[in-house]
């Protein structure tokens, strides 16, 4: 338990740590007006701040610089009863996501996330079995050459052209275009229900056989997808001195490309009700122990179908993190809403 004037000088460090990237000394905090102690007294509590392990003292000259417990205790007092201070003017994301597809949505999301937090910004989309069939047409191009458009709900378009061995009947592609269309318009991408919609003992083994050739365009669409991650602002991650030890860069850039690693460690916070903070040594994955990660699920009222984080150091505008992150995850759900619905 701390003392107010403990809490009080704890959350100082923390903030002038944050802005200003340098160990904060006692001399500082005694110029605050908010403090009402002498250098001495403060002196003291940040020494038995320190034997709490919220603090650090790096040099013995030097002041003293927040751990990762001392950032996770003020994280824990900026959310305990959803008290964050309101984001000031032109901090809000205002992200417009209106009549925009799914791709491009999230393309934009994550670009404007990392343009407001100046941090990594990483939106994983939707699974692609989660979408359903909104249209599908059986175009032939040439006497032996046909190409089957599929267009899901969540505005993708798939495309896949099919060359027989001898010229297709006109009437048969014709017929296969509206059996298609009608059948799967509706139906979730899932292989198993697709094969079951489109199991009928009324067709003919003509009509059998055309189909059988042509539904791999379905299952293979859902059977080799993978989750997509949107990415922006390493750039700005790894500049400006911010992640200041090459080898943990290396690191982190390997973990971008490892995507199934980098999905699993975003994917906690599809249990979170809230948004998710990991610091440092909190995160078990080595590429991130000397980083924060902040991130919230999105996606429908009774599921959460992706995932929207920002990724930086340990020293982060946590309250501006937060706050963007919880603002692009309801966005991008009443979007993802609004397609699902529709």
């Amino acid at each position: 338990m701390l003392s107010p004037r403990q809490e009080l000088l704890l959350r100082k460090v923390v903030e002038a740590y944050t802005e200003t990237g340098l160990p904060v000394g006692s001399k500082t905090l005694a110029a605050d007006p908010d403090i009402e102690a002498g250098p001495s007294t403060i002196r003291n509590e940040l020494a038995s701040l320190e034997d709490q392990g919220l603090l650090a003292h790096p040099h013995t000259s030097a002041g003293r610089v927040p751990t990762d417990a001392g950032h996770r205790w003020y994280v824990d007092q900026l959310r305990s009863g959803g008290a964050l201070v309101p984001a000031v003017a032109g901090e809000r994301l205002g992200l417009q996501l209106i009549r925009r597809e799914v791709d491009e949505a999230m393309r934009v999301t994550s670009e404007t996330l990392s343009q407001v937090t100046n941090l990594l910004a990483i939106v994983s989309a939707p699974p692609v079995d989660t979408a359903t069939v909104r249209h599908v047409e059986v175009l032939l191009l040439q006497p032996q050459v046909l190409m089957v458009v599929v267009i899901t709900s969540t505005g993708g378009v798939t495309k896949r052209v099919f060359t027989f061995d001898q010229p297709v009947d006109p009437g048969l592609a014709a017929w296969a275009g509206e059996f298609l269309d009608e059948r799967l318009t509706g139906v979730g991408l899932g292989a198993r229900m697709l094969h079951t919609r489109l199991s009928d003992p009324s067709l003919s083994a003509r009509e059998r056989t055309f189909l059988d050739q042509l539904t791999p365009v379905f299952t293979e669409l859902a059977e080799t997808s993978e989750d997509t991650l949107y990415v922006d602002g390493a750039a700005r991650l790894i500049g400006e001195h911010r992640v200041q030890d090459l080898a943990q860069i290396n690191e982190l850039m390997s973990m971008l490309e490892r995507r199934a690693t980098l999905l699993g460690l975003l994917r906690v916070a599809l249990q979170e009700p809230d948004v998710l903070v990991r610091i440092g040594s909190e995160n078990q994955t080595p590429a991130f122990q000397g980083l924060a990660v902040v991130g919230a699920g999105y996606g429908l009222p009774n599921r959460k179908l992706g995932t929207v984080s920002v990724i930086g150091p340990v020293r982060m505008d946590y309250p501006r993190a937060i706050r963007s992150v919880r603002e692009a995850a309801h966005e991008l759900s009443r979007f993802i809403e609004d397609v699902y619905g529709s």
